[in-house]
């Protein structure tokens, strides 16, 4: 997310009561979780494991909970919570507003658009040319809509990200401050849900079309012209490439690559990234060709383990 316009880092500090290290006049320009950081940024870190991919990452600047050296052309915060830190940043810039109608007055919704009673469109929502908006979807603040796009009844679009800190007495969740952006083209089955990023975007290329009941986890970026049957479920920060088929009940892992062209066959699980242009079954996932062959050997082992007793 980025900000209206840039702030010091000192105000940031005084904000969630942190100590600069560094130079606390130097400006910062968004906030991003470490997936999406670009120069500029403020993200944060509290675990010994990620204190180097943080530090070393396009961010300018780091919340962090240990004192380290300053990296050359940045400025940290430090934290005794900086997870806790991020959040207020994020409250204190995307702050929530409740809906006033079902169709918000910042809305912006483009000619020949047609929106069904019931649905909801929230604040900052921006909808293009000749859209179909079917009864009871709901549209969160913040979304971006192209042309064409058809989203059949009670899907979701832009609800939070399913991302949480746990503690020891509970969860803390994160606060969603990204987006949804969906392209020209595109159609979304009934009863849909799609998260918007966690400080990014969530994107769905230009032609995508999806089947009832698919899931789009947070920081997802979906290319052009997939084709996504019904309770597909993908998990957040994946990257699904141009013309990938992903068929009935297909699980995707989080943190992975599906390659141009690849089609994964129904009832599959994707644990790791795929290369392109290939078929794939099984979970976890093998190429198809090969895990048939696989499972016609198994069906043998009966008749094979006479053999050896006789």
């Amino acid at each position: 997310m980025k900000f209206p316009s840039p702030i010091p880092l000192l105000q940031l500090a005084q904000l969630t009561n942190s100590r600069v290290i560094g130079d606390g006049l130097m400006t910062v320009h968004g906030i991003n979780e470490i997936h999406k950081v670009e120069t500029g940024d403020i993200t944060f870190v509290d675990h010994p494991k990620y204190y180097d991919k943080a530090l070393q990452s396009a961010a300018t600047f780091i919340i962090i909970n240990k004192e380290v050296a300053v990296p050359a052309g940045k400025a940290l915060m430090f934290s005794d919570d900086p997870f806790t830190a991020y959040n207020t940043i994020v409250r204190k810039y995307r702050t929530f507003s409740p809906g006033k109608s079902s169709i918000s007055e910042t809305a912006l919704i483009g000619e020949g658009t047609i929106i069904q009673p019931g649905a909801f469109i929230g604040q900052h929502a921006v909808i293009g040319k000749n859209c179909l908006i079917h009864a009871n979807v709901s549209i969160y603040d913040h979304t971006h809509i192209g042309d064409d796009v058809i989203i059949h009844s009670n899907s979701v679009i832009g609800a939070d990200a399913f991302y949480f800190k746990r503690r020891p007495e509970g969860y803390d969740k994160m606060i969603s401050c990204g987006r949804v952006v969906i392209h020209d083209k595109v159609e979304i089955g009934a009863c849909c849900t799609i998260d918007k990023g966690v400080s990014g975007d969530t994107i769905i290329g230009a032609g995508t079309k999806m089947d009832n009941m698919v899931h789009i986890g947070h920081d997802t970026v979906v290319g052009k012209n997939c084709l996504f049957a019904g309770q597909v479920g993908i998990a957040g920060v994946v990257t699904i490439e141009d013309d990938v088929i992903l068929w009935g009940q297909v699980g995707v892992q989080k943190d992975l690559t599906i390659g141009k062209g690849a089609v994964v066959l129904g009832k599959s699980g994707v644990p790791k990234s795929l290369e392109g242009g290939k078929t794939y079954f099984g979970s976890p996932t093998q190429e198809a060709r090969e895990k048939m062959k696989e499972l016609a050997f198994i069906k043998q082992l009966p008749s094979i383990i006479e053999k050896l007793k006789s």
